[in-house]
């Protein structure tokens, strides 16, 4: 029999910065893993995973808790008051459905479709300024700005500071981490009700008639569908998600391409298949490594009893690399049929995925169709986020060479 698996690796510096072996040893040893002492579980088999996204009734996906880090290092929990306002991503059915259907006509095909000539003139822009000045932190000049800015402009957002709102999306995303400090937490918070507030600003200044998010928005808290707070719920939750989700994507992205000069010149050779390339770094490099799930009521997933009151956390990162699925699950294969978790399951598959597809699309396609060779600086190695949840390089620097 193996030894029980400590609660301490769960934080571990050296595990949030390469947590696939850890990943392994949970999917063979314990695919449902309760954290010692606490009613925290890990979720990393990927039919597991399946068949919890399926079953809401069990598995709600209101936040009644967000983790944190102790001061020894071990994750603790802390509780949300009952009845904290839930909005799409964290919402049960029907609240869920009924969230979906107020934003969805903004995330139609047609109307992603409508926006590749307005990305094209983004990424073109970005792009052309990285490959002048060569020598880059690719996180800084390209994959943080440019899906802010791309979000602000579907969105609707007036006067918008894209450094700002960047600054806001990753806060959002560091209260939910699961390894922030107490003191971290607090601050993170007081930083986005301040965005927050600045959010139901713009709300409240646009027109129900305006063809954008806002407008949408607007027009559902007109018509009764949403509140004014869940409106600016809402905006917020798409300033952290929408800019997180692909910023995180870019960077795996790029990083893999500048350790594979072989993978770049096929992808330059091949731009068509940028995509099958696109859906193999997200499977690889989940942007987000986990979403949270809660029981009300005591039930089973696998061999494991789980009691109500437990925080589950369906880790889409350590699913999407089991070899039960996927067939040399930590190799890139540009032939392989789409089955990753990376966007989400069931309900809560996520709305803005097709955005994020066709930014890293045109961004990949722009840099490597300008570019003869994307390598690391030697100098200067790159340095990941420490955080449970997002998969986001800090810092990655590079050396643009142009073609």
């Amino acid at each position: 029999m193996s030894k029980p698996i400590p609660a301490k690796v769960l934080l571990d510096k050296a595990v949030l910065e390469n947590p696939y072996p850890f990943y392994r040893q949970l999917r063979d040893e314990a695919p449902v893993w309760r954290v010692p002492d606490t009613k925290i579980f890990i979720v990393s088999d990927y039919a597991l995973i399946d068949e919890a996204t399926k079953r809401t009734a069990d598995f709600s996906s209101k936040m009644t808790s967000v983790l944190y880090r102790k001061r020894n290092g071990l994750p603790g929990r802390i509780f949300r008051r009952a009845g904290v306002l839930e909005v799409l991503a964290t919402a049960d059915l029907p609240v869920h459905e009924t969230h979906k259907r107020a934003v969805l006509p903004s995330f139609s095909p047609k109307r992603i479709a409508e926006l590749q000539d307005e990305i094209e003139k983004v990424a073109t822009c970005y792009v052309t300024k990285a490959v002048d000045a060569g020598d880059i932190d690719f996180m800084s000049a390209i994959a943080n700005p440019l899906p802010m800015q791309i979000v602000s402009d579907l969105v609707g957002f007036q006067g918008a500071d894209i450094n700002k709102m960047l600054r806001a999306a990753f806060d959002s995303t560091a209260i939910v981490s699961g390894s922030s400090s107490l003191p971290q937490l607090a601050w993170y918070m007081i930083r986005s009700l301040l965005i927050n507030r600045w959010v139901a600003r713009q709300l409240k200044a646009t027109q129900p008639g305006s063809e954008n998010i806002l407008g949408s928005i607007k027009r559902s808290i007109a018509d009764g569908t949403l509140s004014q707070m869940e409106g600016a719920a809402f905006l917020h939750l798409f300033l952290s998600a929408g800019g997180e989700s692909t910023t995180s994507l870019l960077g795996s992205a790029v990083r893999i391409l500048a350790d594979s000069p072989q993978l770049q010149q096929s992808l330059r050779e091949a731009p068509e298949r940028i995509p099958n390339f696109i859906e193999e770094i997200a499977r690889l490099e989940s942007p987000f490594r986990y979403h949270l799930r809660s029981t009300h009521k005591n039930t089973q997933l696998g061999d494991t009893v789980i009691p109500s009151g437990s925080t589950v956390l369906l880790f889409w990162g350590a699913g999407n690399r089991d070899p039960k699925v996927f067939e040399h699950a930590d190799k890139i294969d540009l032939d392989r049929p789409r089955r990753h978790m990376t966007f989400g399951k069931g309900i809560h598959m996520c709305i803005g995925a097709p955005l994020a597809r066709l930014e890293a699309k045109i961004v990949l396609g722009k840099l490597l169709e300008m570019t003869n060779d994307i390598s690391l600086d030697p100098k200067t190695p790159p340095q990941w986020v420490e955080s449970l949840q997002v998969r986001r390089y800090e810092k990655l620097p590079l050396v643009l060479s142009r073609r």
